[in-house]
């Protein structure tokens, strides 16, 4: 797999941009090959599957899955591609525009639901068998459903997980009086104040930059904030939203976070933490091991902690899925096989190597478990067990956690406007409420020229 930073950041460009319009538009107006279209998926033979930056590390898991669907399904051969993080785009938008688009491709669901919003991709309501949503953590499988009622479409069939937790700077925290971080968004203002007084560092750092991660409009969700009605307009110039906006702000503006939230990314928060300047990041269970190389000292004083949360208890988890194009003729065979490969087995053996979370529920059960089985086990091994301890918190996780920013179409443009807005607030060019009544007029234009 790719890096954290990477990763993100592929899932943040899957959402936005020009050429993710013109991706969807492709997916919807070219339809069905037909027999003489090149590619070998429309004599029924061979299914073109897509992956993202698992080879070589997992060719011989994703290979193996292959010829155990191969021998169950005679007669059929799944052609396997993997695509780089950072070329994905380019070459699905060249493979729509040769009509060779993938049978089945996994995809994020900001994605995902841009082109399902452009009946780019089938709804799979209609090939999947009685269920099979039960198999899935339910949160999960709806972040894949478009729509509502009878109406909805299942566009995406969820595959593995990211949940983040947090990992604190014991050393800080206890200098600032504190035995724990605060478990809710209400008490951070009081922490970061105290973290600020006592040791002069900064308690987090939640980026404002507009293209970069999404975590501050993940937090919007937490702190009660709807963000879009069911016509696409804002929602969230609302009471909840205006406090949510001035909650920032007000944070940013007493100098109790970095003032670099505002031109720089995640990746300084990372920076900051292994600097010893920041009390806790939010980040995956992975991170400890990067931290023991890079900054065994802070590693030394961190232990991981539950992710912050709102008053309705929700965490946030992101999502990878599998979907199938439009110009597929395979949709009952790619979706069997996606069934396949999420099924307990096959995720539980692939969670374990890739050290991500499965979506389905017994793969989850048994994970769980054996993670709580090593950690006794690696208690000789003080930094082992503390990354032991670290995914089993993280897949824990998983049970209050949902998709807190929904797929719709555009979110990476909401995103821009929302951020930017806020990032006025916090300069003190505008008043919370100025920014937050323009950022839902901007994000209305946009919504009118795109729906209508």
């Amino acid at each position: 797999m790719g890096a954290e930073l990477g990763r993100r950041r592929f899932l943040e460009l899957l959402g936005a941009g020009s050429a993710t319009t013109l991706l969807a538009a492709g997916l919807g107006s070219c339809g069905r090959p037909g027999p003489g279209d090149s590619g070998g998926a429309a004599n029924g033979r061979v299914l073109n599957f897509w992956t993202l930056d698992l080879a070589p590390k997992f060719s011989s898991y994703v290979k193996g899955l292959i010829a155990a669907w191969e021998g169950q399904n005679p007669g059929i051969r799944v052609r396997w591609t993997d695509v780089p993080w950072s070329s994905v785009e380019r070459k699905l938008l060249a493979a729509v525009f040769a009509r060779t688009a993938p049978d089945l491709v996994n995809l994020n669901p900001p994605f995902a639901a841009n082109l399902a919003s452009k009946g780019g991709l089938h709804d799979l309501t209609k090939v999947l068998p009685a269920g099979a949503a039960e198999a899935y953590l339910p949160a999960i499988w709806a972040a894949g459903r478009q729509g509502e009622g009878a109406s909805a479409e299942q566009f995406a069939i969820p595959w593995y997980l990211t949940a983040r937790i947090n990992m604190v700077n014991r050393r800080l925290l206890e200098r600032a009086g504190y035995a724990a971080p605060p478990r809710h968004w209400s008490g951070v203002p009081a922490y970061a104040e105290a973290i600020r007084r006592h040791t002069g560092r900064y308690a987090l750092f939640v980026t404002v930059v507009p293209d970069d991660s999404a975590e501050l409009l993940e937090t919007l969700v937490q702190m009660g904030v709807q963000l879009l009605d069911g016509q696409q307009r804002a929602a969230f110039n609302s009471p909840a939203g205006r406090r949510a906006f001035a909650f920032w702000s007000d944070l940013y503006r007493r100098g109790l976070l970095p003032r670099e939230v505002v031109s720089q990314g995640y990746r300084r928060a990372i920076e900051l933490f292994q600097a010893g300047d920041l009390a806790q990041v939010a980040t995956g269970p992975d991170f400890l091991r990067n931290l023991q190389t890079n900054a065994p000292g802070i590693a030394a004083v961190t232990a991981p902690y539950v992710p912050l949360i709102g008053a309705d208890g929700t965490a946030n988890v992101a999502v990878m899925n599998m979907v199938v194009p439009r110009q597929s003729v395979l949709a009952a065979e790619a979706t069997s096989f996606a069934l396949f490969l999420t099924n307990g087995p096959n995720q539980l053996a692939f969670a374990e190597q890739a050290r991500v979370l499965p979506s389905n529920q017994v793969a989850l059960r048994q994970l769980e478990t054996s993670l709580a089985a090593a950690a006794p086990a690696a208690q000789k091994d003080g930094q082992e067990s503390l990354v032991q301890r670290a995914r089993l918190l993280s897949a824990q996780t998983l049970r209050r956690a949902r998709v807190l920013v929904p797929a719709s179409p555009g979110v990476k443009r909401l995103q821009a406007i929302i951020y930017t807005q806020l990032q006025r607030a916090m300069l003190g060019q505008v008043n919370s409420d100025v920014a937050l009544a323009t950022a839902a007029d901007g994000w209305n234009r946009y919504a009118r020229a795109r729906w209508g």
